[in-house]
């Protein structure tokens, strides 16, 4: 049998016609009547926001978003800033210092927490050294937060070959992370400048602008000339 107080059609039409009786309400209990309540005005928040937004015109949208934009971008500044201070609290140097043996220890060993020390072991009298003396005080400018270091070879190390020259030792935090020794580390006297800065960064002794390494995009160029000059010439 249909149930009499059931919500359908058919029950409907015979109230209407009084055969079943009117239905009853519901009656609410105090929590439900609360919960009712409740999601009623959520829902009327969030359709009266929808509404705000749809009717708003563009001026009106347009400071809405200049408020989120300047909110974003000062929150940028400050980040920008932040790191501006933390990176001046690095940039200590500016400098190539000259140092001998007894200042090995205090200028390398306890150089400090998060410092690159390159150190470059020369001697006036050879030129490669020489020119890399000059590349390492410009990097020195640039590159302010690493310590850049030289000293004469066999004053810093007794009887140390000259044929290892040029040399550079990488440390970091005092200890030795990598090595260049002897002119083929550096290209001889065709090292530019920028090839060192990539090899530094390579190493992770600095962060460089280049964006690739200035010695293979040469040679690309080299080997691209000569690859031309061979399909050109009907003698091959």
């Amino acid at each position: 049998m249909q149930d009499p107080n059931a919500d359908t059609e058919w029950n409907d039409a015979l109230r209407r016609h009084g055969i079943l009786p009117a239905k009853q309400e519901k009656e609410f209990t105090e929590d439900e009547i609360v919960n009712i309540l409740e999601n009623t005005v959520q829902e009327k928040l969030r359709n009266d926001g929808q509404k705000q937004i749809e009717d708003m015109t563009l001026d009106e949208l347009d400071f809405i978003e200049d408020e989120e934009d300047e909110r974003v971008l000062e929150e940028y500044r400050q980040k920008r800033m932040q790191e501006l201070r933390e990176q001046a609290a690095k940039e200590i140097f500016g400098e190539v210092r000259d140092i001998s043996a007894v200042d090995y220890v205090e200028q390398v060993n306890n150089a400090g927490a998060g410092v690159w020390v390159v150190l470059h072991l020369y001697k006036p009298s050879v030129p490669l050294c020489t020119m890399l003396n000059n590349y390492l005080y410009s990097l020195s400018k640039k590159f302010r937060s690493v310590k850049f270091l030289k000293s004469i070879s066999d004053t810093c190390i007794e009887n140390y070959p000259d044929k290892n020259l040029p040399t550079i030792f990488v440390y970091y935090e005092g200890q030795m992370k990598h090595k260049l020794i002897g002119p083929e580390a550096f290209g001889n006297l065709n090292c530019k400048a920028d090839e060192l800065e990539w090899m530094l960064s390579e190493m992770g002794v600095l962060k460089t602008d280049l964006e690739c390494n200035p010695r293979k995009k040469v040679e690309d160029v080299l080997l691209s000339s000569l690859r031309g000059s061979f399909i050109g010439n009907d003698d091959w």
